[in-house]
C-alpha cells in the first residue's frame, strides 16, 4: 500500500519466536510495505526485567530475520539510555521522520486492552497509528476507557493509515499461532527441545550461549 510507511513491532523478544515472525510477515504483506521492523526493548517497563541482556535479545532478533528481506531489526530502544516507554519511542520516531510520514505501531489485543496502564497512552495516536492484531473470534475491548478511545480513533480502511501520518486504530485478524516466549523458556529450562517454535538460528544461539537454564550436558 505504501512503501513510505514505517511499521514496527516492539517487545521483549525473550526469545523471539515464530509467532512474532509470522505476525510481522503477515502485517508486511497485508499493508504492502517493503519492511516491518522488530524493535526489542532495552528495559521493559510493563514486564518483569528479562533475564537475558538487551544485546543477547537484539542478537536473537537479528539472527531470526537475517534470511527474510521483509523483516528487519531496529536497535533504537536498545541503544538509548532512556526507559523503554512506547511514548518516548513514538516521539523519537516522529522527530526523526518528520510530520508527514505515516508511522504504525503493531501490538497484540492483549496489550491494547491494558493501554490505560501505559505511560502517556492517550498521546500515542498523536504520533502514530496503532495496528492491533487479534485472533479469530476475539472481541473488541468493552472496558469503558479503552472502548471510548477505540470509538474515537477506529478505522476499518487500511488506506487511512497511509493517507495521514497518525491518529488511527485498526484491528487486523491474523493466523493464530499458540506460541509464547514463556512457554519456550520453560521447555528449554526442562531440557526439552524448542525446535520448530522458533527459527533454528535463534535456537542455535540459545544453545551456544547456554540461555534459559541450559546445563552443560545439553547440545
Amino acid at each position: 500500500m505504501s512503501a513510505d510507511a514505517f511499521i514496527f513491532m516492539g517487545g521483549t523478544f525473550d526469545p523471539i519466536h515464530n509467532g512474532h515472525l509470522r505476525t510481522a510477515l503477515e502485517i508486511k504483506e497485508w499493508a504492502g510495505v517493503e519492511q516491518v521492523y522488530l524493535m526489542p526493548a532495552r528495559a521493559p517497563v510493563h514486564k518483569q526485567a528479562p533475564g537475558r541482556t538487551s544485546e543477547q535479545r537484539l542478537m536473537m532478533v537479528k539472527q531470526a530475520v537475517q534470511n527474510e528481506a521483509g523483516l528487519n531489526a531496529d536497535e533504537r530502544e536498545i541503544r538509548t539510555e532512556q526507559p523503554s516507554y512506547s511514548l518516548l519511542t513514538l516521539q523519537s520516531l516522529r522527530e526523526e521522520f518528520g510530520p508527514d510520514r505515516p508511522i504504525c505501531m503493531v501490538m497484540g489485543m492483549d496489550s491494547y486492552q491494558t493501554l490505560p496502564s501505559w505511560h502517556g497512552w492517550h498521546q500515542f495516536t498523536d504520533y502514530a497509528h496503532l495496528i492491533v492484531v487479534k485472533r479469530p473470534g476475539y472481541e473488541l475491548p468493552e472496558e469503558e476507557v479503552i472502548a471510548e478511545f477505540t470509538q474515537q480513533h477506529k478505522t476499518e480502511k487500511l488506506e487511512d493509515l497511509f493517507s495521514t501520518a497518525a491518529g488511527r486504530v485498526i484491528f487486523h485478524e491474523l493466523t493464530p499461532l499458540g506460541i509464547s516466549a514463556t512457554q519456550i523458556r520453560g521447555i528449554i529450562s526442562r531440557g526439552e527441545s524448542a525446535r520448530y517454535l522458533l527459527p533454528d538460528s535463534v535456537y542455535q544461539f540459545i544453545l551456544e550461549n547456554r540461555l534459559y537454564g541450559l546445563d552443560d550436558k545439553q547440545g
